[in-house]
This record gives C-alpha cells, sequence and structure tokens, in this order.
C-alpha cells in the first residue's frame, strides 16, 4: 500500500468518528437539571409589627395617640435589649 492512500484512509476513518460522535451528541436528550427550592418560612406575626406599621402611617397624628407612644417604647426597649417595660394602665382606675 502507498504511503497518500494509507493517509487518506485514516483521514476518511477520522472524519466518520468525528461525524459519528456529533451526531451521537446532538441527539442525545439532556434534562433540565432540578431546581429544588427551599420552602418559604413565613415567620410569626408580630402584633407589634403591625401596630408600628399603623403609626407610621397616621404620622405626626401618632405622636398624640398613647398607643403609638407605648409600641415605641416597647420597639425601643426590645432594640436595646432591656426587659419591656409592662403598658401603664389605660383609664382612671383611681378616681
Amino acid at each position: 500500500m502507498d504511503g497518500k492512500v494509507l493517509a487518506r484512509i485514516g483521514a476518511v476513518v477520522f472524519v466518520a468518528i468525528a461525524i459519528t460522535a456529533t451526531v451521537i451528541d446532538m441527539t442525545r436528550q439532556e434534562e433540565p437539571p432540578r431546581v429544588s427550592t427551599p420552602p418559604a418560612l413565613q415567620p410569626p406575626t408580630d402584633p407589634l409589627r403591625a401596630t408600628l406599621r399603623r403609626c407610621q402611617q397616621l404620622g405626626e397624628a401618632a405622636s398624640n395617640e398613647a398607643e403609638c407612644l407605648a409600641a415605641w417604647a416597647q420597639s425601643r426597649d426590645r432594640f436595646l435589649g432591656r426587659p419591656t417595660t409592662p403598658a401603664p394602665p389605660q383609664g382612671n382606675e383611681g378616681q
């Protein structure tokens, strides 16, 4: 066999293998990656937070409301790490 013929046969075999590998790769069905999302955790409802939101929406009028003043004091105590003080008695008990 001639050297040129042997080289041509080798090139044809190489091209055939490359085409076969390409066709196999293109016909392969890839599974989409499975994305598992962790369950969303709902924090427990905080009544103080709801009160603070309401007072925030009141704006300047909230500075005259006793419930807002108590909520702000409780929030401040919680932030500073102080033990929360009980709310002052509402109304006139001694009169």
